[in-house]
């Protein structure tokens, strides 16, 4: 499971910390749920993040692996909710639509602009851990109305509405 951790300061954002947290094979499944319970704990202890952006599940045709998928991703959201974060899905083609514009881009294009719109000069070696990063600027790019190129959204953007729907707990 990849995490990117993102600050945003005066609208220029800065990647803080990426990795993969990875599991021992033999695991039982359980154990594998419990360790991304705690590893997403940890690291929102960390870092103290406002909000939780993650990657929405994709069709595939393999029934059990789709659950287990949705059982990770369940739990990471868990956590999230426990530590009273709002949490925003994004589907893999708009991850790629917003960092690249082009929704059906390569992973080899989305690391590229990655790189060049942290200003950074690598990224992790775990794809987990690129595709993670992709997820939270493609949710900071959400936020601001801004896509990769620096134009402003004119639909689909986040506006007043949308986020008082989405955060009731933090209007007074």
């Amino acid at each position: 499971m990849g995490f990117g951790v993102l600050a945003v300061q005066g609208g220029a954002i800065r990647l803080v910390e990426a990795g993969a947290i990875r599991f021992d094979p033999s695991h039982d499944h359980t154990l594998k749920l419990r360790a991304i319970f705690r590893s997403t704990t940890e690291i929102i202890e960390r870092h103290l993040p406002d909000e939780l952006a993650i990657e929405a599940q994709f069709f595939g045709k393999n029934v059990q692996s789709m659950l287990k998928l949705g059982r990770a991703q369940g739990v990471a959201i868990a956590a999230a909710l426990q530590r009273d974060l709002s949490v925003v899905e994004y589907a893999p083609k708009r991850v790629k639509q917003s960092i690249t514009g082009n929704g059906n881009a390569a992973k080899e294009q989305v690391a590229a602009m990655l790189l060049s719109i942290l200003r950074i000069k690598e990224l992790p070696n775990s794809t987990d851990a690129t595709d993670a990063v992709a997820v939270a600027v493609c949710h900071h790019f959400a936020n601001t109305g801004r896509t990769s190129g620096g134009s402003t959204k004119r639909s689909g953007g986040k506006d007043w509405s949308s986020f008082i729907r989405n955060n009731p707990d933090r209007i007074r």
